[in-house]
């Protein structure tokens, strides 16, 4: 976490996340980084489909189409709440944590966005473990994934 605090204190960028699954965990383990107030304007859980419908802004039609557990919708979270922020990245996670079954998806499928401008990168894991497990799996995936894409846009 600390790298990612880091590459984008560095880029002078700002940072937010809109978090589904993991309940605010991402927003919660970025904040144990010091000095992220300089960057890190604040996370969304939208728990609910009706939270990132009426919250976020996200297009029931996406929702509709592809579920709530797809990456055409961690995508439209993502672009959203960097619209709604005015941030310059936004992560975003929406899945399944276990342990049923939620729209014919199986538990630990999470489908994950990671937005700067111009670009939108999006991810399916499945994982296994408890939920918390699966929870913090994801979680440092996409810190991971974030700090690779941030190296590589420089």
């Amino acid at each position: 976490m600390a790298e990612l605090a880091a590459l984008v204190r560095q880029r002078g960028w700002t940072l937010c996340s809109c978090e589904s699954c993991t309940g605010g965990l991402f927003a919660s383990k970025l904040t144990e980084v010091p000095g992220v107030s300089a960057f890190f304007k604040g996370a969304v859980v939208t728990y609910w489909t009706a939270m990132k419908i009426d919250v976020v802004h996200v297009d029931p039609a996406i929702i509709d189409q592809y579920g709530v557990i797809s990456e055409p919708t961690a995508k439209a979270m993502a672009e959203q709440c960097a619209l709604l922020m005015d941030c310059d990245m936004a992560v975003a996670f929406t899945g399944n944590a276990g342990p049923d079954v939620m729209e014919d998806k199986p538990a630990g499928m999470i489908c994950t966005a990671i937005h700067v401008p111009g670009q939108t990168w999006t991810a399916t894991d499945l994982l296994t473990g408890t939920r918390q497990e699966v929870r913090e799996q994801i979680v440092q995936r996409v810190v991971e994934r974030s700090s690779t894409f941030l190296r590589q846009i420089w």
